[in-house]
C-alpha cells in the first residue's frame, strides 16, 4: 500500500524545499515551482527524484507535460508563435483548478505553461497515482 494523501503533502515539500535549498515552510500549495520557488527544469527533476525515493511513485517531466497539454496537439493548443490559444486555455482552466485565464496580462506562450503548475497540483498528480496503484 502507498502513503495516505495525508502523509503526502511533507514528502513533496520536503522534496521540494531540499532539491531548492529552502525551508520546507515556504512550499505551500499555491507556490508556483518555477515561478514563486525558483526551481529550474533541471530542479524539476530532482524533485520528482527526492518523492519517487520516498513514495515510491514515479512522476516523470513528461507525465507533468502530458497533464498541462492534455494530449492536445501543438498545433492546435497553441498558435504558430507559441502562443497557447483558446483549446489550450479551456483545457489549463480544467486541470490547473488555481488558473484563470481572465487574470492574464499577456499573451501565455508554450513556455509559460509550466510556470503555471505549483506545489497543489504536483500533489494532486502524485495523489492520483497513489490512488491508482491502490487500485491496481
Amino acid at each position: 500500500m502507498t502513503l495516505a494523501t495525508t502523509e503526502l503533502l511533507p514528502v513533496v515539500q520536503d522534496a521540494v524545499a531540499d532539491a531548492l535549498g529552502i525551508d520546507a515552510a515556504e512550499v505551500q500549495p499555491d507556490a508556483t515551482l518555477l515561478g514563486d520557488l525558483g526551481a529550474e527544469s533541471i530542479d524539476l527533476l530532482d524533485i520528482l527524484f527526492r518523492i519517487e525515493r520516498v513514495s515510491k511513485i514515479k512522476i516523470t517531466v513528461n507525465d507533468i507535460g502530458d497533464l498541462l497539454q492534455g494530449g492536445i496537439p501543438d498545433e492546435e493548443f497553441g498558435d504558430e508563435n507559441e502562443v497557447v490559444n483558446d483549446t489550450g486555455l479551456t483545457h489549463l482552466e480544467k486541470v490547473l483548478p488555481q488558473f484563470d485565464r481572465s487574470l492574464l496580462t499577456e499573451p501565455l506562450t508554450a513556455d509559460g505553461v509550466l510556470g503555471l503548475f505549483t506545489v497543489q497540483n504536483l500533489l494532486d498528480l502524485l495523489t492520483d497515482r497513489a490512488a491508482a496503484a491502490d487500485a491496481a
